[in-house]
């Protein structure tokens, strides 16, 4: 038998059920992210073992290649998960169905310390950041109607405090179980925060609004003259805030490397 569930938000001046749900799931998947981001550069120059056992770490420029190619995929494929959210899947089953693709990521990340079990782990993870990075916000929306809607401000408060505690209690604790317990538990605690965001996500499928895709109609949205005039004016925030993301990004790599050879 198949769930129905609800397609609109109901009529109720109260906080929609299903935002406790996303609050947390955006609270431990953001730990899981920055978790994993905080060591990824160190793990590679200092811990990355080889097929046989022994030491195999990277140089530090290949270490920040690789850094930078891991978060560019992640920030790209959000083109890539919106479309196939809005247009085949929807909201719910795209984050879902990453999400278990992301868990898979930090799994073979916690197992395999070689090179293989690194970039495999890493191209999960990006896979599934980056696909259900645009679903999870706009579903916050979606969770609100017009008799509550006074609200929505003082949701996405809750949200965007839950991505600041997720990811600055990460930051501050994985780099210290790295240097303490080894690489399986500091990349297993973000791959357990990971299994908890999916699991609590799933828990509140029956409190969520479920927006329907849009089917072969949001294609034509997006490729009409609307749609074109719409990418352009983004295109032109995107050029002007890509200097910020650059410089921002090297505090996982460059930063980290200058940091370790810095006097203590």
């Amino acid at each position: 038998m198949v769930t129905q569930y609800r397609t609109a938000p109901e009529a109720t001046p109260n906080m929609p059920g299903g935002i406790p749900y996303i609050i947390v799931n955006d609270v431990a998947e953001r730990f899981s992210f920055y978790g994993l981001r905080a060591i990824l550069v160190i793990f590679m120059t200092q811990y990355l073992m080889s097929s046989g056992g022994q030491l195999a770490v990277l140089s530090d420029e290949d270490a920040t290649s690789y850094f930078h190619l891991f978060t560019a995929t992640a920030y790209f494929l959000p083109l890539i998960g919106a479309i196939v959210a809005d247009a085949f899947w929807g909201k719910y089953k795209t984050i879902i169905l990453l999400s278990l693709v992301y868990c898979a990521g930090h799994f073979s990340l916690f197992l395999d310390d070689t090179q293989l079990g690194l970039f495999l782990g890493l191209t999960l993870v990006a896979v599934g950041s980056g696909g259900i990075k645009p679903c999870v916000a706009s579903n916050v929306g979606d969770q609100f109607g017009n008799t509550n809607k006074h609200l929505l401000s003082r949701a996405y408060s809750w949200y965007y405090l839950g991505i600041n505690i997720g990811s600055s209690t990460s930051s501050l604790l994985t780099p210290w179980l790295l240097e303490n317990y080894g690489p399986a538990i500091a990349f297993g605690v973000p791959g357990a925060f990971m299994a908890l965001a999916t699991l609590t996500f799933w828990a509140g499928r029956k409190q969520f609004v479920h927006i329907p895709p849009a089917g072969k109609s949001y294609m034509k949205d997006i490729t009409g003259p609307e749609g074109k005039r719409m990418v352009k004016r983004l295109l032109l925030i995107y050029v002007l805030v890509a200097a910020f993301w650059s410089l921002f990004d090297q505090m996982g790599s460059t930063w980290v490397l200058q940091a370790q050879k810095m006097d203590r």
